[in-house]
């Protein structure tokens, strides 16, 4: 086997057992073609009973409280033994060729350090919810084709990072940029992750024959809530504080400033300006701390054309919405 799958769940009964239907159906002749991981952060809903009691070919790990979805695969990919793991939501489905394809892709090129599914919305499978992420010099994340015509995303393309919802990953590599920052707990952590990659010199990918159907919001409810909106803005901050060094932070800062700016009054007109701005505060007091001091990644020369490379990119990405 090259691939372990690693689910992360949390209260997922709604969604689990037919994501584990449709990794179930990969398997030729009944023969599992991959492990499976379920990682579950204390789930009270009766989830993991159910994988267990349904799929007795998954291997289920219990956190006793929710410890955060970075902790929860960071757990699965510790304990893997495969070169690949699959990183996936447990509110998708996946398409049979799904992995075979994301690893055929990762095998003819050595240099990529993930390989991101497209994720279709599992309401309207014509509807795209994302061909991985792009990052820009406004310090904004955002998914690639997100609410647009799939047929629009047929073509395989560099991306700045793989979504962690739906992506294979070179374990290999993982050891090298460290594994997800639990100091997120959630969002932005897959962005983070491709960031260091790239600083290192490594190379994230969209494939677009991997097809993964995906639910949405199944856990946090709505697109815009305030447990999504205080973490991805408290993330925003730690993510800019984290991988960019002095120099690049002096190239960026006007254009996060006006980046900050629409934001706020984007959730302002939403209802969530106050959220937001709280969001921002906890994230500059999260720098501030000896944890993050810790975990930012350290400037090198070595690196310096790779800085260069993903600056030109941030600055281009400021045109380039989908």
């Amino acid at each position: 086997m090259k691939t372990t799958v690693i689910i992360p769940n949390y209260n997922g009964i709604d969604y689990l057992e037919n994501c584990l239907r449709s990794l179930e159906n990969s398997f030729a002749d009944k023969a599992p073609a991959f492990e499976v991981c379920i990682v579950d952060n204390g789930s009270v809903d009766g989830s993991p009973e159910m994988a267990e009691q349904l799929f007795p070919w998954t291997h289920i790990i219990r956190f006793p409280e929710n410890r955060g979805f970075c902790a929860a695969i960071n757990e699965g990919i510790t304990r893997a033994r495969t070169p690949y793991v699959f990183l996936l939501n447990n509110d998708t489905t996946v398409d049979p060729a799904c992995i075979r394809r994301l690893e055929r892709r990762m095998d003819n090129d050595p240099r990529l350090f993930s390989a991101a599914a497209k994720m279709l919305s599992m309401k309207n499978p014509d509807i795209m919810d994302g061909a991985g992420d792009r990052y820009n010099a406004l310090g904004w994340a955002f998914a690639i084709g997100k609410g647009r015509p799939s047929t629009d995303y047929n073509t395989p393309m560099p991306i700045f990072s793989a979504s962690a919802g739906a992506a294979l990953y070179r374990k290999e590599y993982l050891q090298k940029t460290g594994l997800l920052d639990e100091l997120h707990f959630a969002y932005l952590e897959d962005v983070d992750l491709g960031y260091r990659a790239r600083i290192l010199g490594y190379r994230n990918a969209y494939e677009p024959t991997a097809k993964v159907y995906h639910a949405g919001s199944a856990t946090t409810g709505s697109r815009y809530n305030p447990f999504k909106i205080t973490h991805s803005s408290r993330n925003n901050i730690y993510l800019i504080y984290k991988n960019m060094p002095l120099f690049q932070l002096i190239l960026n800062l006007p254009f996060l400033i006006a980046g900050f700016f629409i934001k706020t009054l984007f959730f302002c007109a939403k209802g969530y300006a106050g959220v937001y701005l709280k969001g921002l505060g906890e994230g500059i007091r999260l720098c501030t701390t000896p944890e993050a001091r810790q975990r930012k990644f350290r400037f090198k020369p070595a690196n310096f054309g790779h800085y260069i490379t993903i600056q030109l990119e941030l600055w281009l990405n400021i045109f380039r919405r989908h």
